[in-house]
């Protein structure tokens, strides 16, 4: 019995790829020794995605597409397309063709060889600016110097996954998801795959600055408790350092005839003071906010429409 792979894809606003994508995908596998299936997960787009899903769906048998009810975010897409899937091996990548499929077989060499996580690892992308380049590079030292949970530098969304994997990943069910880390801290056997990113075949990236600073706050808050500890060591530095003021004030008060009103100074204290106070309660409050998401326990997704043949 021939060995099955799920190709699992997140969708949104892909109406000037879907087709190229779909093509390109499907003359890699058509030419591999395995069974396979296109899984589809539009993410509630706008546009025409969801039409081009069904003519796809309808004209091929291997495809199949999840209509999320609204937009829930990629990483949920990706779970929605990940709980759906069932083939030995799971390969998750966007459809914007900037995860070439001519990797795959690649990527099904290496789990042939034993691999039961191939997570490729961007060593460029042709189309990424400066700052997102910087950025990027910046925030995967942030994290890994303060995370117990090794995250890839340039990794991405782009991976294979053995079932093994993929059933135990489907066991973690909290909201702020962040797939990266969450894989990385499944210890199963991995290994990467470098690549060199294509520039987007048409349209624009969804990720935003406000989306790429969500996802990133997601994953330190996911997997790291250190912004906590950071407040609380600020905190004590401060408050040792206002004793010490404390101190000087009163001994100038006491034992000296050069007591000022010092309105300036303490007015300069007390808003600075202020100030870090209010970074620490920020810090509490993203906390609590994610332990609020988490006990409501609603659903992660919710499927509007399943499209298949037949």
């Amino acid at each position: 019995m021939r060995k099955k792979i799920s190709i699992v894809i997140p969708v949104f606003n892909e109406e000037e790829n879907l087709r190229e994508f779909y093509t390109r995908l499907t003359k890699v596998l058509s030419g591999l020794s395995y069974d396979y299936d296109i899984i589809f997960v539009d993410d509630g787009s706008r546009d025409t995605s969801a039409a081009i899903l069904y003519d796809l769906s309808e004209t091929d048998e291997h495809v199949q597409a999840y209509l999320l009810s609204r937009n829930f975010g990629h990483q949920m897409a990706l779970t929605c397309g990940l709980d759906h899937a069932e083939g030995d091996a799971v390969i998750t990548m966007d459809g914007d063709l900037q995860h070439p499929p001519e990797l795959v077989p690649e990527l099904l060499s290496l789990w042939e060889g034993g691999y039961e996580i191939v997570q490729t690892v961007r060593k460029d992308t042709a189309d990424a600016s400066y700052f997102k380049k910087l950025t990027s590079s910046t925030y995967y030292k942030l994290i890994n110097n303060m995370s117990k949970v090794h995250i890839t530098p340039g990794g991405s969304d782009f991976r294979l996954m053995d079932r093994v994997a993929v059933e135990a990943l489907k066991l973690y069910n909290e909201r702020a998801r962040f797939i990266r880390g969450l894989v990385n801290n499944l210890g199963f056997k991995l290994t990467t795959l470098e690549f060199i990113a294509p520039p987007r075949f048409a349209g624009k990236s969804k990720y935003n600055l406000h989306k790429m600073l969500h996802f990133a706050l997601d994953g330190i808050t996911a997997f790291s408790n250190v912004p906590l500890r950071w407040a609380f060591y600020v905190g004590l530095v401060f408050g040792f350092g206002s004793m010490l003021v404390l101190g000087h004030v009163l001994f100038i008060k006491l034992f000296t005839e050069e007591a000022v009103s010092g309105w300036a100074t303490i007015a300069a204290s007390v808003l600075f003071l202020g100030g870090i106070q209010l970074v620490g309660i920020g810090i509490l409050g993203e906390y609590i906010g994610r332990i609020f998401e988490e006990v409501k326990q609603r659903p992660l997704y919710l499927i509007g429409r399943h499209l298949k043949k037949g």
